[in-house]
């Protein structure tokens, strides 16, 4: 005889059966990270003797430095292999040749003991030299050999003091030997000389320049470099936009890159066919000065002229890049006749920086454009249930579930009363 108790205890056991199968890990997907080849940065710091100016936030510029970089470490990618090296931080002296021989490997690129790099960062005092040619050439032989990205953050409140050795020609030595290290330099002093030597870095090896004044710009802009670090890489193609749409480069999904002139239009071509859907972005570094008032403006157009949708941002000199993007799912066609035929949609690029009094006007802004087709709504509610929508049959099994639980629940309670109308 089946005892209520005995009931209970299977209901129990069958539901626990079914958590346990839902709470099973799911198998790694394609392409996640597995601890190979984890993507490498190395944050080099300026701790030379104008670090103890108080100009930031009220503090010093490195109790600044202190504060983002404990901040980063804490928010730091498990999968991300990270260093410290300093620049200027052990040699108070006037000897110039010794001065520019000071750099040091604070903290080695490798899995993050977060309090152990807090502590050695804790420890640092602003000292001596800015010897940020000697320091490059030094983080540059600090990364493991891997294929996996690697990536240099310089944060630096003054030039290099150790001239003839051109911190840009370092970059650039870095860069002809082809590996795979990007340069992102931030700067803690609004310098016009800082801002080109420090731009004439990143520019060499395809990273970026930021000019800092805040404690929490720092923070963020160090965070947002050291995260970029784990995304997976994808090498730009290097294309030419037109001056029209008629002349137009045909692209098609990928990372493109270009440069555009101050007052400039880029014009790129898509061929769309019907049931596509185009997702395009665009983003526009200032890499020299320029005015603190701008926008970008990303327009999808037919090749008669008809805009089709448009994409537009704009920033007030807080941040060096702005970016904006857009979507145009095209209709399916309404016969086989018209299914295999595409359209030329033409993206036209427009942005109003302008340059600083005084600031060369050429070569262009760098301009990185996204461009993506992909099956239109229709197509991609198919694909979903076996793709990106796996979600789904986890919510139907848990439906499923919560129905046969229900069902039993209340047989179980209808036999309870029936068992206690009886005695």
């Amino acid at each position: 005889m089946i005892t209520s108790t005995r009931l209970a205890a299977g209901v129990c056991a069958l539901l626990a059966a079914l958590t346990a199968g839902l709470a099973l890990p799911a198998p790694a997907a394609a392409g996640e990270p597995t601890g190979e080849d984890a993507p490498q940065v190395d944050l080099v710091l300026d701790v030379s003797g104008s670090m103890r100016t108080k100009d930031i936030d009220g503090g010093t510029r490195m109790a600044a430095a202190k504060q983002a970089f404990n901040e980063v470490l804490d928010a730091t990618p498990e999968e991300v292999r990270l260093g410290i090296r300093t620049l200027g931080a052990d040699y108070p002296g006037d000897d110039r040749e010794t001065g520019c021989k000071d750099t040091a490997r604070l903290y080695p690129v490798g899995p993050l003991d977060r309090t152990e790099a807090k502590t050695a960062v804790a420890t640092l005092t602003p000292t001596g030299w800015t010897p940020i040619g000697p320091a490059l050439l030094a983080a540059a032989d600090d990364f493991e050999e891997s294929g996996a990205s690697k990536r240099i953050v310089l944060i630096s409140d003054g030039e290099d003091t150790c001239a003839p050795l051109d911190p840009c020609e370092v970059a650039r030595e870095i860069a002809a030997k082809g590996i795979g290290l990007t340069i992102d330099t931030l700067g803690l002093v609004p310098s016009a000389k800082l801002r080109q030597q420090l731009s004439c870095i990143a520019e060499a090896t395809g990273g970026t320049y930021t000019s800092i004044e805040h404690t929490d710009e720092l923070a963020g802009k160090v965070g947002q470099l050291v995260e970029r670090a784990a995304e997976p890489v994808v090498t730009p193609v290097a294309t030419e936009g037109a001056t029209a749409c008629a002349k137009a480069p045909t692209l098609e999904s990928g990372l493109f890159t270009d440069r555009e002139e101050f007052g400039q239009q880029r014009w790129y071509r898509v061929d769309l066919k019907p049931g596509q859907e185009l997702r395009a972005s665009v983003s526009v570094s200032a890499d020299r000065a320029v005015t603190r008032s701008y926008g970008v403006l990303l327009r999808a157009v037919t090749a008669h002229g008809r805009e089709i949708v448009r994409g537009e941002a704009g920033g007030d000199g807080r941040t060096d890049v702005v970016s904006t993007g857009l979507r145009y799912p095209k209709a399916e066609a309404d016969d086989d006749e018209d299914a295999g035929t595409t359209e030329a949609v033409c993206l036209q690029v427009t942005h109003s920086f302008a340059p600083a009094s005084g600031v060369k006007t050429t070569p262009g802004l760098p301009l990185e454009l996204t461009v993506d087709v992909v099956d239109g709504p229709d197509q991609a509610s198919d694909v979903a249930s076996f793709g990106l929508g796996r979600g789904w049959w986890l919510l139907g099994l848990l439906v499923l579930v919560g129905f046969l639980a229900g069902l039993v629940w209340g047989w179980v309670s209808r036999w309870r009363v029936a068992v206690w109308r009886t005695n």
